[in-house]
């Protein structure tokens, strides 16, 4: 006998319930991008607590370490905590924690914007280095300074489309130390060593990471081809992972 599902029931799915969506290579990927220059941070610490040398010394920092000591601290606060907050179970079902842990990325990246400021002005410049790459660090850390400043003022008034967006260029800037290891290594590899050349290839890691983070924002906008894909699985009962933030 066929059994008749009584009027107005959805049909059962006959391919089941979807597959649960993996939500760590991402971070994963970013931690493991971070792990250069905070590796660099650390042994850089301890040799300023009076531990062996194993990376070059750098005298500019000797008499007054502070601001340096703030930059390492912050950005491995940052870099940590915001690639934890890119994990959409987190986002969805942890709303209390995820708020807290934004606080705390705000703070530790507008240490770390404020202090990369503090020892560009302050600090003679690293040998090696140009006027160039002086101005990009002038810029880029005063707009990752104002990116985190408009994402939190963006959540304030509940714009959580335009908050996300803020914070994820804010990301992009201060992980660019990490993406900065690769454009070093192939543009000293490929147009050869040379101040300008250095400064060119630091300057394309944070512009970089600034197009992926945008490829990023527009993909997961509501009017983006994706957009409306996820929209359209909300249609059928099945919900959409939200954007990173």
């Amino acid at each position: 006998m066929t059994s008749r599902r009584p009027a107005g029931q959805p049909a059962r799915q006959r391919t089941g319930s979807p597959a649960p969506q993996r939500s760590w290579p991402v971070p994963a990927a970013l931690v493991a991008l971070s792990a250069i220059p905070l590796t660099a941070g650390t042994l850089r610490l301890v040799q300023l607590a009076g531990g062996p040398e194993v990376i070059p010394a750098d005298g500019r920092y000797a008499t007054f370490p502070l601001p340096l000591v703030l930059h390492i601290v912050g950005a491995a606060v940052y870099a940590l905590v915001g690639a934890v907050q890119l994990v959409p179970r987190l986002q969805r079902g942890h709303r209390t924690w995820h708020r807290r842990a934004g606080r705390v990325l705000t703070v530790a990246g507008l240490l770390v914007a404020g202090s990369a400021l503090w020892m560009t002005l302050l600090y003679a410049p690293k040998p090696g280095t140009g006027e160039l790459l002086y101005v990009l660090r002038l810029v880029f850390g005063s707009a990752m300074a104002g990116c985190l400043v408009l994402g939190f003022t963006a959540i304030r008034r509940r714009d959580v489309p335009a908050h996300r967006a803020w914070m994820i260029r804010a990301y992009a800037i201060g992980l660019a130390a990490g993406t900065q290891a690769f454009t070093d290594g192939i543009g000293g590899a490929v147009f050869g060593t040379g101040e300008l050349r250095s400064d060119l290839a630091k300057g394309a890691g944070w512009v970089l990471n600034l197009a992926v983070a945008e490829w990023v924002i527009r993909r997961s906008a509501p009017g983006s081809r994706l957009g409306v894909r996820a929209g359209d699985r909300a249609g059928r009962g099945v919900t959409p992972a939200p954007a990173p933030s």
